[in-house]
């Protein structure tokens, strides 16, 4: 039942519609709550109690912080500073110690499921080298569906309470929902209790604005999902599993095409996450912002996966880069290197873990740390050239300021992403550093004009909808960029336009889309993250 099928378009989706605009406000919620319980069992059985078990933990864990909060504020009145100082310390080590046991479960529970034999396997392979008689033993756990999403939202809950951003919800439905909102809980976005809990539990009647702003997001979302991105499915499959009989202009073009793949099947699914939420009246966070119109790789980062790279900054980078340690290190760096040096040096530290755990969060492969890693080194690169850069710029002014070095930025940046979605879609390290050397050590354009195209799946119709579908996305994308809602302006056009609008928006899926006669259900790609 997943996001860009039948069975929750036309049956699922339109029960939890009904069944939400019956119950009364009060019950609304509860509503939406059951429908997440039954979107997550559906994929997951029994593994709902995974859910569950984080919702607890969260939910305790932050009434337990709140309550020792509440009686350090209560216990401190009437004493002196330097008795309040003490009693401070007395209660934060206790806030402290009820922080680190919550995570460690929420987190032990993920490290468990998805990476335990990942590090079993490679501490075992360690073991033989430094023939010890230790072998760590495989085992196999079912992993339920967006563990990987739903942990950093219930952490991020815990964090903020603890930090005191948030108080602790007495309502134990209301983290529920939270936790277990239907639309987001397989891809995301990684949303703060702040963000969405509020309005999740507010029952907000649906209105036909709502709905038809929604259903139009949801059309354009299964347009990049089943038009651009399940065509190219199966092209890049065979590419990157037979990557050692091909030439390195294929493999290139291969990695375009995973790109582009990845990109719309994400942000397609993002579209109709983000569209059914707004059916029920709820905002979601953003996830995309036109990444390829990004001018270096940290910007690129900034418009993709929005919420994980945030949850990132805000969760690992802040608290490692004020730790008192790399504040020394800092200071100690300023006076010997210089202040570039000192951002150099807290950068380096706090960035390492930043991007390790951004590639293991992906997945338990090497080829996902080497990707993670990949970035932490481009993006240290580019700190690290900040200098020349800014001289560049002073000399070089009118040259930087015009269209066509932006171009090039552009295209530079999307090159370096193509790279790291080699890595990233490679059926392993050794197969992402095989193809890497196949691309810059043996390629050759003529290839291209002798691919045998059936043998990849696809024909030169396939081609032709997927470049249309690209330069559609492209230009709604130039025009977001600008500010221009297509979505405003076509429930502003008069109603026969504006169904006809509607009409197209149906009818593209339904002519071009890749289901069907010689097609296979192309699962969703982050769900398995």
């Amino acid at each position: 039942m997943a996001y860009h099928t039948m069975l929750f378009l036309l049956v699922f989706l339109p029960l939890v519609l009904i069944c939400y605009q019956i119950a009364g406000t009060k019950y609304r919620p509860y509503v939406l709550l059951a429908a997440g319980y039954i979107f997550f069992a559906s994929f997951s059985g029994i593994l709902l109690l995974y859910l569950l078990g984080a919702t607890v933990i969260m939910y305790a864990a932050g009434l337990w912080i709140d309550h020792i909060g509440q009686e350090f504020k209560e216990k401190k009145n009437g004493l002196a500073r330097s008795e309040v100082k003490q009693l401070k310390k007395k209660f934060t080590g206790k806030k402290r110690a009820v922080l680190c046991g919550s995570l460690v479960l929420l987190v032990g529970v993920l490290f468990i499921v998805k990476y335990y034999n990942f590090f079993a396997e490679n501490l075992s392979a360690v073991f033989r080298l430094l023939t010890l008689p230790i072998c760590l033993k495989s085992i196999r756990f079912l992993q339920p569906i967006g563990i990987s999403f739903y942990t950093l939202q219930a952490v991020s809950y815990v964090v903020d309470i603890y930090e005191g951003k948030n108080r602790a919800e007495r309502q134990f439905g209301k983290v529920a929902l939270y936790m277990a909102f239907f639309p987001q809980i397989m891809e995301g976005p990684i949303s703060r209790f702040d963000q969405t809990a509020d309005q999740l539990w507010k029952g907000t009647a649906i209105s036909s604005e709502n709905l038809a702003m929604g259903a139009q997001r949801v059309l354009w979302g299964l347009f990049k999902k089943i038009v651009i991105a399940d065509r190219l499915d199966r092209a890049v499959g065979v590419a990157f599993l037979n990557y050692q009989s091909y030439d390195g202009a294929i493999l290139a073009l291969a990695a375009v095409a995973y790109t582009v793949q990845l990109y719309n099947e994400f942000s397609g699914c993002m579209d109709i996450v983000i569209g059914v939420a707004e059916m029920f009246g709820v905002v979601l966070p953003e996830n995309f912002r036109q990444p390829f119109l990004s001018k270096n790789v940290s910007e690129f980062w900034r418009r993709w996966h929005i919420t994980l790279g945030a949850w990132l900054k805000d969760y690992i980078f802040y608290p490692v880069s004020l730790t008192g340690w790399v504040q020394k290190l800092g200071t100690r760096a300023k006076a010997r290197f210089g202040k570039h040096g000192a951002k150099v040096a807290v950068s380096a530290v706090a960035l390492f873990p930043v991007w390790l755990l951004n590639g293991l969060w992906h997945g338990q492969h090497w080829n996902y740390i080497f990707f993670g890693m990949y970035y932490f080194v481009l993006i240290m690169a580019g700190i690290l050239c900040e200098p020349l850069i800014a001289v560049f710029y002073e000399k070089c002014g009118r040259l930087v300021k015009s269209k066509g070095y932006a171009v090039f930025q552009i295209v530079r940046t999307s090159v370096l992403v193509v790279i790291g979605e080699m890595i990233f879609r490679a059926n392993g390290a050794k197969a992402a550093i095989v193809m890497l050397k196949t691309v810059f050590g043996h390629s050759h354009m003529t290839a291209l004009g002798q691919m045998d195209l059936p043998s990849f799946g696809i024909d030169r119709a396939d081609i032709a909808i997927v470049l249309c579908g690209v330069i559609l996305v492209t230009v709604v994308g130039l025009l977001h960029e600008r500010g221009i809602s297509i979505r405003r302006k076509i429930v502003t056009l008069p109603t026969p336009a504006r169904w006809c609008c509607y009409y197209v928006m149906i009818l593209l899926p339904l002519i071009f889309g890749a289901f069907g006669d010689g097609y296979l259900e192309v699962e969703l790609i982050y769900a398995n993250f």
